[in-house]
Parts: C-alpha cells; sequence; structure tokens
C-alpha cells in the first residue's frame, strides 16, 4: 500500500509525484514505455507570465522562480514577435493587451527576423520577457527528486480496472495490481476515462490535437537568436529548435484520447499561413507530430479532490500550459493533500478547483 498512487507520467504526474515524495510513498503508473510520452514530450513548451486565463497567469507567476533556478534553471531567452496585416488590426490589438505586448515598427521585426514579408507584416509586437523551457530537464529533475524521496515510477503499466477498497484505492495494470491511500488522476487525455474507471463522475476534459511540422532554417540562416512568431489570435507560430524551425497551426481540433499524428491538410493550411508572413517559402519538411493538449469546460486547470470522494484527486485540463504551470500546480495540489494552507490566492484555488462544475 503506497500513500499516493499517481496516474499519468507526463508533467503533471511527475511533478506532482515530486512533492507528494515529501509527504508519504508515492507511485506513478504510466501506460507508455517512457515518461512524458504524449502531451509532455511533444510541447514546443515556453514560459510566458502572461499567457492564458487569470487563474493560470496565476500559477505562471507562482511557477517562475522555480523555472529560473531550482535545479540550475531550466529556462533560456527566446523573445516573443507577434505579427499581423490589416486585415488582422483587431485581432492583433487585442493580443497585444492581452499579453502585454508593445508596439514595434515593421524594420524593427525584420532586425529580429529577416525574413518577414513587409508586403505582408504591417503590424508587429514585441515581448523580451519570454523563455523557452528545456521541457526533458524539466521532467527529469522532477522525476529526480520522486525518486530521491524513495518514489517509484513504473513504465508500461496501461490501467484496466480501478476498484474502491477499505483503505483506498486498487488499480490493476498491465504489470500487476497497485493498491493506493489516495488516488491522483494526472492521465491528460485519459483523466475521464479514469474518472469513469474509478466510478467518478467525468468533468468533461476534451483532448484536441495540436500539429507541428519542422522545416529547415529558411535560406540557410542562422536562427537561433529569432524569438518565437505568431498570427493574431494564435493563427499559427514558428519558433527556432535546434537550427531549424518549428511550425505549427496552432489547431485545436476535439477527438478521443490516442496516440496522435499531424494531419496533411491542416499543417499544410498552417504553413501557409507562416508563408504568407515570410519571403522563403517552406521547400520540405525534415518531420511532423501531433500532441493532444486536453482542457476542462472552461478551459482552466482542474486542481483538488472530486467532490463525489476526496480521495480522488484530480489534476487535469493543462491544455498548452502544463509545463509553464507544473511547479505551481504541483505544490497546489500537494498542498491542499496534505491539509495545508495554499500559497496559491484562496479565488485562484477556487477557480481551479473542480467544484466549480458541480
Amino acid at each position: 500500500m503506497t500513500d499516493f498512487l499517481i496516474i499519468g507520467g507526463g508533467i503533471a504526474g511527475i511533478s506532482a509525484a515530486a512533492r507528494l515524495s515529501a509527504l508519504g510513498d508515492v507511485t506513478v503508473l504510466e501506460a507508455e514505455d517512457a515518461l512524458g510520452y504524449h502531451a509532455s514530450g511533444r510541447s514546443a513548451a515556453m514560459f510566458v507570465e502572461t499567457y492564458g486565463k487569470p487563474s493560470i497567469i496565476v500559477l505562471n507567476r507562482a511557477s517562475k522562480d522555480y523555472l529560473m533556478t531550482a535545479n540550475g534553471g531550466v529556462l533560456s531567452p527566446r523573445g516573443l514577435l507577434l505579427l499581423g496585416g490589416e486585415e488582422t488590426r483587431e485581432v492583433f490589438l487585442q493580443d497585444m493587451k492581452d499579453m502585454s505586448l508593445h508596439g514595434i515598427s515593421v524594420d524593427e521585426a525584420r532586425g529580429y527576423v529577416p525574413i518577414l514579408d513587409p508586403g505582408a507584416v504591417t503590424m508587429a509586437a514585441h515581448y523580451a520577457d519570454a523563455w523557452d523551457i528545456d521541457t526533458d530537464l524539466l521532467l527529469q529533475n522532477f522525476a529526480r527528486t520522486a525518486r530521491a524521496n524513495g518514489g517509484k515510477i513504473i513504465t508500461r503499466a496501461r490501467v484496466e480496472q480501478i476498484a474502491r477498497t477499505a483503505d483506498g484505492w486498487q488499480v490493476t495494470t498491465s504489470t500487476g495490481a497497485h493498491q493506493g491511500r489516495i488516488l491522483v488522476n494526472a492521465a491528460g487525455a485519459w483523466v475521464d476515462q479514469i474518472a469513469v474507471l474509478a466510478g467518478i463522475a467525468p468533468l468533461g476534459v476534451t483532448p484536441y490535437r495540436r500539429s507541428m511540422a519542422r522545416i529547415p532554417a529558411p535560406a540557410g540562416l542562422d536562427v537561433t537568436t529569432w524569438p518565437m512568431m505568431f498570427g493574431p489570435g494564435e493563427s499559427w507560430y514558428a519558433k527556432p529548435d535546434a537550427g531549424a524551425l518549428l511550425v505549427s497551426p496552432a489547431d485545436e481540433d476535439p477527438c478521443e484520447p490516442h496516440d496522435a499524428w499531424a494531419d496533411d491538410m491542416v499543417l499544410a493550411e498552417g504553413l501557409a499561413r507562416y508563408e504568407a508572413a515570410v519571403t522563403e517559402p517552406v521547400t520540405r519538411l525534415l518531420g511532423n507530430w501531433a500532441g493532444l493538449r486536453s482542457f476542462s469546460p472552461d478551459h482552466s486547470l482542474v486542481i483538488g479532490p472530486a467532490p463525489d470522494d476526496p480521495t480522488f484527486f484530480w489534476l487535469a485540463g493543462q491544455g498548452g500550459y502544463g509545463m509553464q504551470t507544473s511547479p505551481a500546480a504541483s505544490h497546489l495540489a500537494a498542498d491542499l493533500i496534505a491539509g495545508r494552507a495554499p500559497e496559491i490566492d484562496a479565488a485562484t484555488v477556487a477557480a481551479l478547483s473542480p467544484e466549480r462544475f458541480t
């Protein structure tokens, strides 16, 4: 019998394991061969403090110091560049306001990214305080902490059955049965399926596909210092990646939980939107993939015990914010499970609680 039985070995489950391992015995059950296989391992993660709903921004701000400093930090400077034309002016100005960006001239924008087409890009805004997240390092740092405190991380443990017991929960997996006093549901796109197996009311968490292409550096240029670029309304984005560019149509297509892949037509449409802003065409792909970003009905995270059973704990709905909120989200989860007063303000705790859906 373990104190905390966590289903899911992505950033939500592994960060929770690190925090809870200071409070008792922890066992993480991950269905795949490796940690972070699905959404966590396919993220073009950025830390942007002003990105997201108000409750998410609170988590961002509470996570920043950890991401900057813990274990030497996992952030490196990147910056954001919003690009638009006259036809997108209204959405462009709203994005500027929402994300606290400051306007710059198109010439200044071309100083950051020389391939921008001044005939198409007539408006630009910049945000310097945006950072790349070393997602693998962050995941492994949390895993290292959990293991150092005696936590067990079991891969290839696909959940088959969940049963309530006198002392807590029994989860039967493809590698055997495991018992825990508190069950933490951090299963990403599968959280509602896990809830149903446990006899807990699902919340309506929906997975959405996000596609990505990797293309060669345009015109053979050094893209290392280029900022992340995005279109108004997040209609597309591109960011440097190991000497190449990642380009996404920023699609959000609802789907069933599965091992996602990119849709060729959706990817082509996104690449066309990127090409419309630059002078260099996309001539070939180095690769493509997709991940699932899972959102609750109000698109904010869900952190807290199930209203119908306090021993079933939700850590779900990370959407596109899982990496940058993970330090604070996992800290809040540990505070609530331990019965401690959260460091996060009460209004935000309520905005994240699963009770908001009852």
